[in-house]
């Protein structure tokens, strides 16, 4: 079976991209690495509904630090950035190659993200620098196909805390 380590941005979004991941023949691990999000409650919070959405998909999670300072030292000067603006590439290209690096020293083989279910995000972006930082990024747009609904739908089934912001302190 082929491996995937999965970046995931919130449990709410491993839903159906976890399923979906496997139903194309993937061993899911999942990796969360999300230093932009704030503050550390809300990075709490969502961690918990990745844990939760874990066990009840059984998939192996790997938790990244949260490593915040870093994160605000790569988008220093980027503060006032429309959201969807050039913050926003450079959070996906650290947390991707974050992603990058982890499969690397894990022998694994592919990555891909969760970040392409969000109708609020630009998959092209996502997928050119994912393709840039790995060879073996899965370019998938998981919204399509219901992906979206999907993600909701097991939000909702499993009374998951869903956030009402990308997740750093600028898009809220």
């Amino acid at each position: 079976m082929k491996k995937v380590l999965l970046h995931i941005c919130c449990g709410v979004c491993a839903g159906s991209v976890v399923q979906k991941l496997r139903d194309e023949g993937y061993e899911v691990t999942g990796y969360f690495y999300n230093p932009n999000i704030y503050p550390e409650k809300e990075y709490e919070q969502r961690l918990a509904v990745v844990r939760q959405a874990s066990k009840l998909l059984g998939f192996t999670l790997i938790e990244g630090l949260y490593e915040t300072n870093t994160w605000q030292e790569r988008i220093q000067g980027l503060e006032a950035e429309p959201e969807g603006g050039k913050r926003c590439q450079v959070c996906f290209r650290v947390r991707l190659q974050k992603t990058a690096d982890k499969a690397k020293e894990m022998d694994i083989g592919h990555i891909a993200s969760t970040l392409s279910v969000s109708p609020h995000k630009n998959v092209q972006e996502i997928n050119a620098i994912g393709k840039e930082l790995s060879q073996g990024f899965l370019p998938y747009d998981f919204k399509k196909e219901n992906g979206f609904k999907k993600t909701m739908d097991f939000a909702k089934k499993h009374d998951f805390y869903r956030q009402h912001y990308c997740g750093c302190q600028y898009s809220r």
